[in-house]
């Protein structure tokens, strides 16, 4: 079985079970949209963004191979799963902001969740090259999402958290901000490397942050980490 066939194994059930969180917290706090939606499941189909999901990936790519002669990132979303924050309600105590907040948690912590339930997993033996990847997509996912800047899951966090006037601020770079994380997360870093600039902060970060996760993700489950 071909690396990238695994790859897209772990990584479809990663984004799906990621967007279902959000509508199923949603769900639990009253708010009906996501299951009149028909986004309560677990069919790939109901999840795909036909841009963000095929159209856009599709662009980065070609665009890059037109640009530099390969593909050196990509980037694309699931369809946003729809909740209306106004109705949300904890035992008939209502806040859309900090409601919404827990709302945005409960995608990366369903990462965090799946990528011990792998490790978890481990024990048995079998699959081992796809639940390592798992647990590496899972955790990938859920600290990317956790940039606090919207429309990731860290922002509506941030949103949901922050001192009302800051929180108005963070909310109105929705619109800019999955452009600001494109440009300096992904694009920057490509265009810069090709004059032997080295420009990539997400990457620097993770390359501390990831290994810290999987280790502790390894002791939490019971693994054996070796020296």
């Amino acid at each position: 079985m071909s690396t990238g066939f695994i790859f897209f194994l772990a990584l479809v059930p990663a984004i799906i079970l990621h967007e279902l969180a959000h509508g199923y917290v949603a769900h639990l706090l009253g708010d009906e949209t996501a299951r009149n939606a028909g986004r309560l499941t677990i069919n790939p189909l109901s999840h795909i963004d036909p841009f963000g999901s095929v159209l856009f990936p599709l662009m980065l790519a070609v665009g890059q191979i037109l640009a530099f002669g390969h593909v050196a990132f990509l980037y694309g979303w699931a369809k946003p799963v729809p909740i209306n924050p106004f109705n949300l309600q904890l035992n008939g105590y209502r806040d859309p902001r900090r409601l919404m907040a827990i709302v945005g948690a409960a995608g990366p912590a369903m990462n965090f969740i799946l990528a011990l339930l792998a490790g978890l997993a481990l024990h048995g033996g079998q699959a081992l090259t796809f639940l390592v990847l798992f647990i590496e997509i899972n955790l990938l996912l859920g600290i990317f999402n956790l940039i606090p800047l919207p429309p990731l899951d860290g922002g509506r966090v941030a949103v949901g958290v922050l001192p009302l006037r800051w929180a108005r601020g963070l909310a109105r770079t929705e619109q800019s901000g999955i452009l600001l994380i494109l440009l300096v997360l992904f694009i920057l870093p490509a265009v810069l490397g090709q004059f032997g600039v080295t420009f990539d902060p997400f990457r620097a970060a993770v390359s501390h942050i990831l290994p810290w996760a999987e280790r502790l993700v390894l002791t939490l489950t019971g693994n054996t980490i070796g020296n």
